[in-house]
């Protein structure tokens, strides 16, 4: 019986596209029972709840290296200048803020500032505690209300800065430019504490996309797996029953570590999606005469 039973009427006028090239989180499982469960098998006897355990984390740990698990979120950014981190967050790809003809410009991070847990001190400066013996803490630090109030430097600003020689390191003066500093598109820096993005304000009011990684198992639209990597998710489940029993002789573990070796990588170079044409092209640039 074919994989695919609608019709392509059924297909075009629908809104179910592109799936058939992914196998979700139930086949998988089924799939690996059949394959390599049973009597005269590698695996005697096994729960499907273990099989479906082991899937769920070989999909976490090759969302992270092989497959394609960059997602997105556009937001503008409203006036507290704070942005939520997604549900799935794991980590960011990267930051851009949309100018106005549609290019998406990257943000870096900085890293000379942050969001620290202020602490409320008396007029001694003693810290502070509610009746339960909790210390008290403020809704802002003053580091964060300070680099969210910061506009442009003036010039007197950066003079009497660079005496005091806070600003030199950053603007370098003394050593030279700094290219991480070389940019006008703004900066930010997450606190994961509080999984919240924090913009300074020449971010205020525009279009910022989030590019990040997610673990691929959030949801049950999330756990699919392109049919590219499937061989791979068998063998890294595989390996993972056998490493975890007992009486497994070592070679035939041996033998699943370099399977599972190999078909990481196949799956990682059929992912890659590179094709020769577009190499081509690239590479074409590479011939240019460069004048000294």
């Amino acid at each position: 019986m074919a994989l695919f039973t609608g019709t392509q009427q059924q297909y075009y006028e629908g809104s179910d596209h592109g799936n058939y090239q992914f196998i979700n989180l139930k086949d998988l499982v089924n799939n690996f029972i059949v394959n390599y469960v049973g009597e005269n098998k590698i695996i005697s006897k096994i729960k499907r709840t273990d099989v479906a355990y082991h899937v769920r984390r070989c999909m976490q740990e090759y969302t992270y290296d092989i497959f394609k698990s960059e997602k997105s979120q556009e937001i503008e950014v409203p006036p507290n200048l704070q942005m939520t981190l997604p549900h799935d967050y794991v980590n960011y790809v990267k930051l851009t803020w949309l100018d106005s003809s549609g290019i998406e410009r990257i943000i870096y991070p900085t890293r000379n500032t942050s969001n620290p847990l202020p602490l409320v001190q008396d007029s001694d400066y003693n810290y502070t505690f509610d009746n339960n013996g909790n210390i008290i803490t403020a809704n802002e630090s003053e580091t964060w209300k300070k680099f969210k109030g910061r506009q442009e430097d003036s010039q007197d600003d950066l003079n009497s800065l660079e005496n005091e020689g806070g600003i030199t390191q950053i603007l370098g003066g003394r050593y030279g430019i700094e290219p991480e500093y070389a940019q006008s598109n703004g900066v930010f820096f997450i606190d994961p504490l509080k999984s919240k993005i924090f913009f300074d304000a020449s971010l205020a009011s525009k279009i910022v996309t989030l590019k990040y990684i997610s673990d691929g198992v959030a949801t049950d639209d999330d756990m699919i797996v392109h049919k590219f990597a499937e061989e791979a998710i068998y063998k890294y489940v595989a390996l993972s029953i056998l490493s975890a029993r007992a009486n497994i002789p070592e070679y035939i573990i041996n033998r699943f570590k370099k399977e599972k070796f190999a078909s990481a990588r196949k799956a990682k170079l059929r992912l890659s999606n590179l094709k020769i044409e577009e190499l081509t092209q690239i590479m074409r640039g590479k011939s240019k005469h460069l004048k000294h």
